[in-house]
């Protein structure tokens, strides 16, 4: 469903994947993507947490972070990233989405 909205920010998720190191990434998402896809303000928030490649909190609740999750690992040069660093990416109300590697 938010398939064609993760998919363009991908090339640029993987760049800030590789500059979090040290120092979280931020990124300020177009709001317009959202709300023309029908997402709702307050269902924006969410927290993923990705261990030795893995999701490894629960995620289900949030279809946004659900398709980003699955987006991000069928891209096999952020798989590798995410095999060898572990990582928390959120989105917040503001459409603002923050990498940070996880010690």
């Amino acid at each position: 469903m938010y398939k064609h909205i993760w998919r363009k920010y991908v090339p640029v998720l993987k760049i800030l994947m590789k500059k979090s190191e040290g120092k979280p990434q931020t990124l300020d998402l177009n709001q317009l993507d959202f709300e023309g896809a029908g997402v709702k303000k307050s269902g924006t928030r969410f927290k993923i947490e990705f261990q030795r490649g893995h999701v490894s909190n629960v995620i289900h609740d949030s279809p946004l972070a659900v398709e980003l999750s699955n987006q991000l690992l069928e891209d096999d040069s952020i798989v590798e990233l995410l095999n060898s660093k572990n990582f928390i990416i959120s989105l917040n109300s503001k459409y603002q989405l923050t990498i940070k590697e996880k010690p």
